[in-house]
């Protein structure tokens, strides 16, 4: 496989050179995957806006879609970025785990939205009925839904670019489930 090239700072364009910069003061580094994304003029923006948008979900759920998805996707550099990013949610160790496998004992509606997540990834959009329905009795809403929608495909987005570049991994591995 073609080694994927990592751009720096010194190597992207100015707009790209603006993201690197606030994207270092803001996570004081620029993560390798996106900086991958900055190989093109407008991939890094893009992405950028669509994660940063606004959204119905709070920090901790848009992390169980992180991890559910990135563990049925099998991509470890999004498994390892957050997981780090989850522990800082305050999530431990064994709560990520169980997020990871959608098992999850600790929050009921957690593990409603990590169960339907799970199948939709694993099932291309779809799922079943009843998993739909626990989402509703959860206290979720059809906006609620959309939104899910959308932090899949933004996380689908980076496994997939992960799966086809191999960028080294900048986080701390997480551990195998």
């Amino acid at each position: 496989m073609k080694t994927f090239n990592i751009p720096t700072r010194e190597t992207v364009s100015a707009s790209n050179q603006a993201l690197f910069d606030n994207l270092t003061k803001v996570a004081g580094k620029v993560p390798n995957l996106y900086a991958a994304l900055a190989n093109s003029d407008h991939a890094l923006a893009n992405y950028l806006t669509l994660q940063n948008g606004k959204t119905s979900l709070r920090a901790k759920e848009r992390e169980v879609i992180n991890l559910v998805v990135s563990q049925v996707n099998e991509c470890l550099y999004c498994l390892s970025a957050h997981t780090a990013i989850a522990k800082l949610q305050g999530f431990s160790e064994e709560q990520i785990i169980e997020i990871r496998k959608a098992q999850i004992t600790f929050d009921g509606k957690l593990d409603a939205l990590a169960k339907l997540v799970k199948a939709v990834t694993e099932n291309k959009g779809h799922t079943v009925p009843e998993l739909l329905e626990a989402f509703y009795q959860a206290g979720y809403n059809e906006g609620n839904l959309a939104d899910v929608v959308i932090g899949i495909g933004d996380k689908i987005m980076t496994n997939y670019l992960f799966a086809l570049t191999e960028v080294p991994i900048d986080f701390p591995i997480a551990a195998q489930v």
